[in-house]
């Protein structure tokens, strides 16, 4: 068993009904072990909990031993990148709608939660991707992600052309409604949905995946995390590049996507007893058939 967390910073996701009372359910159970508690500022203001005091990101990465993230996997992004260069872990509690990383029920949290915070927990390291967009040999936008990277067309419509690289080396050029480099934690997400494998959170590894490519013999491939990967606009279409759909860049021809794996890594804590599979098996549905007992037909 890990040493006891005595601080404890709390987020939540901005105007999710119930949400006020979550938190402050939550709180009430990180203070019960005389812990300190470390409130968001944009979350406490967002919901109306004056009673407690707002920390800046900055003060909560100094000082915080964990953060309790209430909401779904898309609040558990934000916040992780956020934290990530801080290496604060983070125990998500599902306030959302799937759950593959915000895994903690909410009608657990009372049982569950004070086991984890006096150190009882199972710890998962998640790699996460940096990201930057280069125009003309300058560096204009830059950004983390824990999901995916995607490269896809623009409001005016029609496919993307690009060429792909990695580490100088050039794979193909493509013409696709779409590009998705994905973290093994993506995996799951996008890239699941354009027909690309489920990579275990462990395997050192990343996808490319096209997105409706044009040449249908253009696969999914796996590739070594520490390899960098470089996509280049190579016509003059409206594009964008997306960081967990969360942050973006517009893209014009000759703009080069460089993404390599970050130094820092998202640490995620579970309780004791989790089980990737079993979140397969719960959040994708995939229904496990009693074996027929002998004799059966």
């Amino acid at each position: 068993m890990a040493a006891a967390f005595r601080t404890v910073a709390i987020f939540g996701k901005p105007r999710a009904e119930g949400m006020r009372q979550a938190l402050r359910d939550v709180a009430v159970i990180a203070q019960a072990g005389r812990r300190r508690v470390m409130f968001d500022a944009a979350t406490r203001d967002s919901v109306g909990l004056q009673e407690f005091q707002g920390h800046s990101i900055e003060e909560i990465g100094s000082e915080a031993d964990v953060a309790l993230v209430v909401g779904g996997d898309g609040t558990m992004l934000g916040i992780a990148r956020e934290l990530s260069s801080y290496r604060v872990p983070l125990v998500g509690i599902n306030h959302g709608r799937l759950g593959f990383m915000a895994d903690v029920a909410l009608n657990q949290v009372a049982h569950v939660l004070p086991a984890m915070l006096d150190g009882d927990y199972e710890t998962d390291r998640r790699t996460l991707l940096q990201g930057e967009v280069v125009r003309d040999q300058r560096c204009v936008f830059d950004a983390r992600a824990l999901n995916d990277v995607v490269i896809s067309r623009g409001v005016a419509g029609g496919m993307v052309e690009y060429l792909i690289r990695v580490d100088g080396a050039t794979i193909a050029t493509q013409r696709a409604d779409g590009l998705i480099l994905a973290t093994p934690t993506g995996s799951t997400a996008y890239a699941l949905s354009a027909n690309g494998p489920i990579l275990h959170p462990r395997l050192p590894g990343l996808l490319l995946v096209p997105v409706a490519p044009q040449t249908l013999s253009h696969r999914p491939i796996a590739l070594p995390d520490g390899l960098v990967v470089e996509i280049e606009l190579t016509d003059a279409r409206d594009a964008s590049t997306h960081f967990d759909m969360q942050s973006f860049s517009q893209l014009g021809a000759g703009d080069v996507v460089r993404v390599s794996r970050c130094r820092d890594v998202v640490t995620l804590l579970h309780p004791v007893g989790y089980s990737y599979f079993a979140t397969l098996r719960e959040k994708l549905h995939w229904n496990v058939m009693p074996i027929d007992p002998p004799g059966r037909v």
